[in-house]
């Protein structure tokens, strides 16, 4: 069915104002092109690749393939979704980078570009020089302290840093909090290669979790967490006023839900991944197995609003579920019965112009595409 609608979406594509947003994931490659019309993103093809058979196993596990053999699903997937453009941009996976914000005290902001690098490694596990930096100014908030609590260790593009001067009669130093974002250039040269190898220039990376709050967040300013439910991790977000105020990775996803299924029902590991992906939490003898994975990420995901609430005094407004584990059927109300907070169901599409008969289709599988859409976003942004 969802070919159908992509051969129809490729009828209107127009390779020349059009762009493309790249998200490889542990289990999936995702892409989505868009173009701009009148101020408007309008989608002209999606698509998802399951990379477990590039690895000789079975689709949805997770798996770390070597570049040749992402570069080969690219343009697989590049070819079955009807991608006609080569102007693109790539996501980097959150696990593969550092991000984290930093305390400084600043005399004279126009020494920023020299003062953070020196102050950064203090936070940066390796020498600078073996890391693309990157970081931008958290404007200061009344009762708020701006951090991210999960340090993993990647590069993107961020937004313009602001211009702040010091105010008339202030003296002395001014104290500031810095986010900063790093990856190793070994990761780096890594994605590099792999775009040199498909048949896309991409202009700029950017790590997933700044695409993702594009596709949700790009105006909101009270606190949202999402809960971007991978194959081989969770990784939960709290976004406050548009900036990322706390992170945490859970070590569970989709993956560990198969794998149980597979142990648990005697079968095999390809048979449970399509019995997860049928019948989900549907009251079957599947139920007890997805639940005791399911109560094990919720249950942190609520640690972790706890935490975020006790340092910073302020309180989440819901969790978004996002990620094609939000795809699971009777996720939402199984979220809604263990989380702490309101939950809602990642719609990334809502804002971007399709055939109104694709709006229920595009609802369904939304979850999944919320990085591809939203570094695809950017790059229409980048591009006026």
């Amino acid at each position: 069915m969802f070919d159908r609608f992509k051969h129809f979406l490729a009828q209107f594509q127009s390779s020349d104002n059009s762009v493309v947003g790249v998200d490889i994931g542990s289990a999936y490659l995702k892409v989505v092109q868009l173009r701009r019309k009148s101020g408007k993103a309008i989608l002209e093809t999606y698509g998802s690749l399951a990379l477990g058979p590039y690895a000789g196993i079975e689709i949805g596990r997770a798996t770390r393939l070597p570049s040749d053999k992402i570069t080969e699903a690219i343009l697989d997937l590049i070819r079955e979704a009807h991608i006609t453009t080569s102007r693109g941009a790539f996501s980097i996976p959150f696990a593969s980078s550092l991000v984290t914000a930093m305390d400084m005290r600043v005399l004279d902001v126009k020494n920023l570009a020299i003062a953070v690098p020196i102050e950064a490694r203090k936070y940066v596990p390796v020498p600078i020089s073996e890391v693309n930096l990157d970081w931008w100014i958290i404007p200061e908030e009344p009762g708020a302290i701006a951090t991210t609590e999960e340090k993993t260790f990647a590069d993107t593009p961020l937004p313009a840093r602001a211009d702040l001067e010091l105010g008339e009669g202030e003296e002395g130093p001014k104290a500031m909090k810095i986010l900063i974002a790093a990856i190793h250039n070994e990761a780096l040269s890594r994605f590099q290669d792999i775009v040199k190898g498909s048949t896309l220039q991409s202009s700029f990376f950017e790590i997933e979790l700044f695409s993702t709050i594009r596709s949700l967040l790009p105006q909101d300013l009270l606190p949202h967490a999402v809960l971007d439910l991978g194959a081989g991790e969770t990784k939960l977000y709290v976004i406050d006023r548009g900036l990322v105020r706390f992170s945490h990775i859970i070590n569970h996803g989709g993956q560990d839900i198969t794998l149980a299924l597979s142990r648990s029902l005697g079968i095999s590991v390809e048979e449970a991944e399509k019995q997860k992906r049928s019948r989900g939490l549907q009251g079957g003898p599947e139920e007890p197995s997805i639940s005791a994975i399911l109560n094990l990420i919720f249950s942190e995901t609520n640690r972790a609003l706890l935490s975020f609430e006790h340092r910073f005094g302020r309180k989440v407004e819901n969790v978004i579920l996002s990620g094609g584990g939000a795809n699971l059927i009777g996720i939402e109300p199984s979220a809604k019965k263990n989380c702490s907070v309101p939950i809602l169901r990642a719609d990334p599409f809502k804002e971007v112009e399709a055939p109104a008969f694709l709006n229920d289709v595009l609802a369904s599988v939304g979850p999944e595409f919320t990085v591809a859409l939203g570094i695809a976003i950017r790059m229409l942004q980048e591009r006026r």
